[in-house]
């Protein structure tokens, strides 16, 4: 009995550390996913590499977002599709099943978000935790906005337009709706595609304003509440 001590020790300090960092490591997952995507998206080895690297995020928000099990249930059932678009078949296809199982990947992206918003800004305590919560809450909209615009490149072919000095294809895939999402979402606009149908420029116009009121209410009240908590613990 005294033989096993030293070895479930470590394992238990570890799972303590991973539970206690969720968020830290779902948002350098996130992070990992937009810089490997150009990389590996579509390159022998490097694609399957980088659906593990997919399929390890959606575990982790589903980790990061379920503090029930109930909402841990509901979370498992919607990452199924989500795995299914992003792992076994990530580009688009025009189609009723992949329209669908798209439908259902927003679901979960939006699920997911929730989850993690309720925990993040119903937290009294601010630590910095909670501020890597709130940063992955960005990081998902940003995701979750880009199924929105490959839903509505289903609906609509031509919805969106790709120039051609400057894009070396004219069908849009998934990181130019990542591209373009980002691009509202910051302001800084996505040179190179343009939405055309009104239905397409509704919903950037939405990202937009979404996006700065993120930044300037909720990111910045968190922050604030982290350095006066710093304050108070310094004095």
């Amino acid at each position: 009995m005294p033989e096993t001590l030293p070895q479930t020790k470590p394992l238990s300090s570890l799972v303590r550390l991973f539970i206690e960092h969720r968020f830290l490591l779902l948002f350098l997952f996130l992070l990992a996913t937009l810089i490997a995507y150009p990389y590996t998206e579509h390159k022998g080895f490097g694609s399957y590499a980088f659906r593990i690297l997919a399929g390890s995020v959606i575990a982790l928000s589903v980790f990061a977002a379920s503090f029930r099990h109930g909402l841990a249930a509901v979370a498992v059932l919607l990452a199924i599709p989500s795995a299914v678009e992003h792992v076994l078949h990530p580009n688009l296809a025009a189609g009723i099943f992949p329209l669908i199982n798209l439908t259902l990947s927003f679901a979960f992206d939006v699920w997911i978000v929730v989850g993690i918003f309720r925990h993040v800004f119903a937290n009294v305590r601010i630590t910095s935790e909670t501020i890597f919560g709130a940063l992955c809450i960005y990081l998902l909209n940003g995701m979750s906005f880009a199924s929105i615009y490959g839903l509505v490149a289903a609906l609509q072919p031509g919805a969106f337009l790709l120039t051609p000095g400057v894009n070396t294809h004219t069908i849009p895939d998934r990181f130019d709706f990542i591209y373009y999402s980002f691009g509202m979402m910051t302001q800084l606009g996505a040179a190179g595609m343009t939405a055309v149908t009104d239905q397409a420029r509704s919903i950037s116009v939405i990202e937009v304003i979404l996006g700065q009121l993120y930044l300037a209410v909720l990111i910045s009240r968190l922050v604030g509440a982290y350095r006066l908590r710093s304050l108070e613990t310094d004095s």
